[in-house]
């Protein structure tokens, strides 16, 4: 199996995963970064209005895949 690291990307800026995991594939490791993504977006959109946030997966040899997504909170005057 290969070992795949995750950092992270947002607006402080990128934060290496030094110790990785092993995974058996790509498919996999997408699935990984996307359910993670998930649950940092839940945990950090409340307060804000405009953020965005990714995880750029890498291997030995490099990055292999970036999983990211941007959102707008906008309040309509009622």
């Amino acid at each position: 199996m290969t070992r795949y690291y995750f950092d992270l990307r947002d607006g402080d800026g990128l934060a290496i995963d030094e110790e990785g995991l092993e995974m058996p594939g790509l498919a996999v490791v997408q699935e990984e970064a996307a359910r993670a993504l998930a649950d940092m977006v839940r945990d950090s959109v409340r307060g804000h209005s405009l953020d965005q946030i990714a995880i750029e997966v890498r291997d030995s040899d490099g990055p292999v895949l970036e999983v990211g997504i941007a959102w707008r909170i906008r309040r309509s005057n009622s």
